[in-house]
């Protein structure tokens, strides 16, 4: 989880140039994944728990692996985006399921490049995550865009930016109004002040 708070204005550029994500999205889903979506970091830390019950002889089976993959993964939320805080959150996991702590200077020695990987996944995940809710937002996005537009003075804004199809299976809420798209367009208020 090296740099995954610092690779955020990377991360913004790259979703909003590259990949064409709304700035809306990406202003609120890749900080949100940068705090608590840590995928490679809960990876690295159940996959490092149980190398280390490996080579002090603990018996394995599938009934461990539960332990071991719900720690990591409660730990990886709480673990800061600074480099190494993945050894911090090493210690809490080995000592939640019964393995010694001490052991995680096995790990310190390879950390810094398994750092750089655990970053990868992190930021990888988070911008995944800021295109499906792209690819599942889209209908909205373009719905707010739309009712941005529109002019409560000048009602009769939007329908310049409609074509005739459009403006009449459409209604739009703006400012207190509803603005229903029909051939003769009308106002009914929605709210009292």
């Amino acid at each position: 989880m090296c740099f995954s708070s610092a690779t955020l204005p990377v991360t913004f550029r790259c979703a909003e140039e590259n990949n064409r994500i709304d700035k809306r999205i990406t202003r609120f889903v890749l900080p949100v994944g940068a705090t608590i979506n840590m995928d490679g970091t809960a990876l690295y830390e159940a996959v490092a728990a149980i190398f280390i019950a490996q080579l002090n002889d603990y018996p394995l089976n599938v009934f461990y692996f539960f332990p071991f993959s719900i720690t990591a993964t409660v730990a990886s939320i709480g673990a800061a985006g600074v480099p190494n805080a993945g050894l911090v959150t090493m210690v809490i996991v080995l000592t939640a399921v019964g393995l010694p702590a001490n052991d995680v200077t096995l790990i310190v020695a390879v950390d810094w490049l398994l750092d750089r990987f655990r970053t990868m996944i992190n930021v990888l995940g988070d911008a995944y995550g800021a295109g499906i809710v792209q690819k599942l937002s889209k209908r909205e996005l373009e719905r707010m865009d739309l009712i941005s537009d529109v002019d409560v003075a000048n009602p009769f804004a939007l329908e310049a930016t409609l074509d005739n199809e459009e403006c009449e299976k459409k209604s739009y809420v703006n400012g207190g109004f509803t603005v229903d798209k029909t051939d003769a367009i009308s106002f009914t208020e929605t709210s009292q002040f």
